[in-house]
């Protein structure tokens, strides 16, 4: 298990209709907080104010293709040469990192080969790097590519 340690959120809220939306900067909308959009927003912090991952280089959400199905991962970041680098799979923090959870990324993929795999649920973060066509369980999440 990786120990995250969270910066304090300085997100924007509302309410609307008796909801909570939280404003996603990455994406400029308002979104639905939801248990897991929380634990993303807070991931998300952290990838960029802790490990000065730079949001150019973070897309959220996007629509990927397996096989006939259109899935939707959480967070890919992309290397210095644009090529996907990681994929994060956010979990709402009452969700197990169970194994389906991994396999879900797992999954994503095979659409979107990357060297490093991350699922969270928010208290409980594991990660993964692809070594030689194996997973080895890493201790602490990598840094971003500098080179």
């Amino acid at each position: 298990m990786i120990e995250v340690r969270y910066p304090e959120p300085q997100f924007r809220y509302r309410e609307e209709a008796g909801k909570r939306y939280v404003f996603d900067a990455l994406r400029r909308m308002w979104l639905l907080l939801t248990p897991e959009e929380w634990v993303r927003q807070n991931f998300l912090n952290y990838l960029q104010r802790e490990l000065h991952y730079p949001a150019a280089f973070i897309a959220l959400e996007k629509v990927i293709r397996l096989n006939d199905l259109k899935k939707r991962f959480d967070i890919l970041v992309y290397d210095r040469s644009h090529q996907p680098w990681m994929i994060v799979e956010c979990k709402a923090s009452e969700v197990p990192l169970a194994p389906h959870v991994l396999d879900q990324a797992l999954r994503y993929n095979i659409s979107v080969p990357v060297s490093f795999v991350v699922i969270t649920n928010g208290p409980e973060t594991m990660a993964w790097e692809k070594k030689d066509g194996a997973l080895a369980e890493l201790a602490d999440l990598p840094y971003w590519p500098v080179a």
